[in-house]
């Protein structure tokens, strides 16, 4: 798949680190993850939280035979933001043979937390 075709792209997401069972990634606030009012769309940041759980996930499954969707996700949403970028951290909490729980904090450039979120990914055969 064309990266430059997904949301990852459209929202201007990079990834900055990718480990076993940790995911960072920078997202910046600007008028693709703004809404209205010019505060950072809560929305932007869930799937800023999403992708980097999505991306976690996938690289803890056999590719050949497994991919990953998110089954669940919520998210709260901390302090505003007008400006600059986002980071997200995601950790995983539970590896299990079909599903996986994942931690995710967003924080801005001085580290203060904007967003934190859990995921939950379904680890489903390849068809």
């Amino acid at each position: 798949m064309d990266i430059n075709k997904t949301l990852i792209h459209a929202l201007g997401i990079e990834i900055t680190k990718l480990e076993k069972g940790l995911v960072t990634a920078t997202m910046p606030v600007d008028e693709r993850t703004k809404q209205p009012f010019g505060l950072l769309h809560g929305g932007a940041s869930v799937a800023l939280a999403e992708t980097v759980a999505s991306i976690g996930a996938y690289e803890l499954v056999d590719k050949q035979s497994e991919v990953v969707v998110g089954l669940e996700i919520n998210a709260n949403h901390i302090r505003s933001k007008k400006d600059g970028f986002v980071t997200a951290t995601a950790t995983v909490l539970h590896q299990g043979r079909t599903t996986m729980v994942w931690d995710i904090k967003i924080t801005d450039e001085e580290d203060k937390l904007v967003c934190v979120s859990r995921c939950t990914m379904a680890v489903i055969k390849r068809k």
